[in-house]
């Protein structure tokens, strides 16, 4: 079956594949570092993430760019706070946004151009927008981008042009006061006191890029005038992603991006995530909490990407349930591949779950209609084990069913869990405690493990001890 993948702009799903060739080029709008970005932001770079596996799971090469917006009015203004050089600034956020990347087991893009090192090819861009008259300078020697000039502009959003108002056209203050039109949109910002000394000096005058800018440039830069796929939030469709077709196709005369996909928001406890509501949290602040990586990780992936996510402590408490539980049958698979020999009913079930694990998939990246085709599978081969049916050679390819799921999944880990002697006695002893119904000695022993970074279960096979994910 191939691949289809909801198209924004078109409305409708489309089958998709490389234009050229075997590699995918894919532009992800990527973060603002002038804070720690915050758990709605880490589930479009979640969502880029699977889309990213699962086309190197269906054999495609890619070629990933994530931009670093390290100039815009947020940086400045906290730089200035801060009384911090804004490269010295940005250069904190953005290590941490790496790190949680890292956390988060996300694979990183092939490039991460920074604006600030970009500027070269903002200054050209606006100059092939002013010599054919898709931008003009306005009163306060700021460049504008003339939208009544390109005909397909709202092509992306459906916007009834009539009704866009001041304020819609980006992050650079003010910059409605010097344009002809209210919905025109600022692409080189000319400097002001504001700026301190963050400006450029070019042929188009002293001052810096606006954001939309910043994109349009750097993605025809490292993948073409014309590339595969553009995706990010959908936050982004209006005004910056409509922003970024107008400037590029209005520069180049071709189509932008040939497939655009947007990510559904993030809520938190029902409600929109706000600092004022007291239900903001950055990914660091979840971690400090005592929440894993892997169980954030599950919770922001297994929710359809085109749906919206309910955020909630106790679905995350659940999201590190089903991470132990994962983590429990891949080791009990592991450690019972000893038998030789294979199981037919093992071996259909490893075929269903593989077809209709992919076609799922297949469907728009449909995650929840995906992953009961995982869990069948793993109840049939835990009901084999139990029976004493299990082959060792069905067993390895369960493993190998589950490692090849895991390349789009991501929190699996695959290999065996060792105990000191030390962990190994206290569990002997909580198991001997149990035995001998004193239960607070067993339940001391149980958070003593705990505080160590294990945890133990009962299970109806006896105790199962492990390590608490991370």
């Amino acid at each position: 079956m191939s691949f289809r993948l909801y198209d924004t702009l078109k409305r409708d799903k489309l089958k998709f594949s490389p234009s050229e060739g075997n590699t995918v080029r894919f532009y992800v709008c990527g973060p603002t570092v002038y804070n720690y970005a915050h758990i709605g932001n880490y589930r479009s770079y979640i969502f880029s993430d699977l889309l990213r596996r699962y086309f190197k799971f269906k054999g495609f090469q890619v070629n990933e760019v994530m931009n670093i917006t390290d100039v815009d009015d947020k940086t400045i203004r906290d730089s200035k706070k801060e009384g911090v050089a804004l490269k010295d600034f940005t250069a904190r956020y953005e290590k941490a946004f790496h790190e949680d990347l890292h956390s988060l087991n996300i694979e990183p893009a092939e490039a991460y151009p920074r604006a600030t090192e970009h500027i070269s090819e903002m200054v050209a861009l606006v100059q092939k927008l002013l010599d054919k008259g898709f931008a003009y300078k306005g009163d306060d020697d700021s460049i504008y981008y003339k939208v009544r000039e390109f005909q397909d502009y709202g092509k992306l959003s459906h916007l009834d042009l009539s009704a866009l108002k001041n304020g819609a056209s980006g992050r650079v203050k003010s910059d409605e006061y010097g344009k002809d039109e209210a919905r025109d949109f600022v692409l080189w910002k000319a400097y002001g006191e504001d700026d301190g000394e963050v400006f450029w000096e070019t042929p188009l005058g002293k001052g810096r890029p606006g954001w939309h800018l910043e994109c349009s440039a750097m993605s025809v830069k490292y993948l073409g005038e014309s590339f595969d796929l553009h995706a990010g939030g959908v936050d982004l469709i209006f005004p910056h992603h409509e922003n970024e077709i107008a400037q590029s196709e209005a520069a180049s005369g071709k189509e932008f991006a040939w497939h655009w996909a947007h990510c559904e928001h993030l809520l938190v406890e029902g409600r929109k995530m706000s600092k004022s509501a007291g239900n903001f949290y950055t990914l660091r602040g979840v971690f400090a909490k005592g929440h894993s990586p892997r169980s954030v990780r599950w919770l922001l992936l297994t929710t359809h990407y085109r749906s919206q996510l309910n955020f909630t402590f106790k679905a995350l408490e659940q999201a590190e349930n089903t991470i132990k539980k994962l983590d429990g049958f891949v080791d009990r698979v592991m450690s019972s591949m000893q038998k030789d020999g294979a199981s037919q009913e093992i071996d259909e079930a490893i075929e269903r779950a593989s077809k209709g694990f992919e076609e799922a998939l297949d469907d728009d990246l449909e995650i929840s209609q995906a992953l009961p085709h995982l869990f069948e599978l793993i109840r049939i081969v835990n009901a084999s084990i139990d029976s004493g049916n299990a082959g060792g050679d069905s067993l390895a390819r369960v493993l190998e069913f589950l490692k090849r799921a895991d390349s789009i999944l991501g929190v699996m880990q695959f290999t065996r869990q060792e105990f000191d002697a030390e962990v190994l006695a206290l569990a002997g002893k909580r198991e001997e405690a149990r035995k001998n119904k004193d239960y607070a000695e067993s339940d001391r022993i149980r958070d003593l493990l705990k505080e160590k970074g294990y945890s133990i279960q009962d299970t109806p096979n006896g105790p199962k001890l492990s390590r608490v994910s991370s």
